[in-house]
């Protein structure tokens, strides 16, 4: 179990992120054509998921803005956005913000993912959805980063990211 805040005030997930080192667990999302999405269908690619407890956040739009611009820049790395919110709302999001580079990806069916990777909030009132965190992935499924945002108002280390999947944080333009 991990402790992370919001306002300051401790809530806790149900167990931690997945180790450095080891290979990512295999989930089950649902992506906005409501078709079930496996992380063997990004095989091949580096991944970074962006764990955000919903896109109707302004520090969960800001992350998915700033990885929108990584992806844009970088064609062999995809970025999953993955939330509680239906696939509708982030089809919305995505489209009111021009986001065209990022996979988004919904827990409505299952909150498996959540569990499997440690980031299910247990209490406070945004238990059943998810911390902010990041998982980065090499080609071959292996975790090479991983960051659980302390403060879920707060962005998450873009540039640590960056640097795990081999890129300088000027390769991405500024906002």
């Amino acid at each position: 179990m991990a402790t992370v805040t919001l306002q300051g005030n401790e809530l806790h997930t149900n167990g931690d992120l997945p180790a450095v080192g080891t290979q990512s667990p295999d989930f089950i999302l649902v992506d906005g054509d409501l078709a079930n999405k496996k992380l063997s269908d990004f095989a091949g690619k580096k991944i970074v998921m962006n764990i955000v407890p919903s896109l109707d956040t302004p520090t969960c739009a800001a992350s998915t803005r700033k990885f929108n611009e990584l992806a844009a820049a970088h064609k062999d790395t995809v970025i999953l956005i993955i939330s509680a919110d239906l696939p509708f709302a982030q089809g919305r999001f995505c489209s009111a913000e021009g986001l065209a580079d990022v996979v988004s990806l919904s827990m409505m069916r299952s909150r498996d993912f959540a569990r499997d990777y440690g980031v299910l909030i247990e209490d406070g009132p945004l238990a059943g959805i998810t911390a902010r965190g990041v998982v980065v992935l090499n080609p071959g499924g292996e975790v090479i980063y991983t960051q659980l945002v302390k403060e879920i108002a707060d962005e998450p280390d873009y540039d640590a990211a960056l640097a795990a999947l081999g890129f300088e944080s000027g390769d991405t333009p500024e906002e």
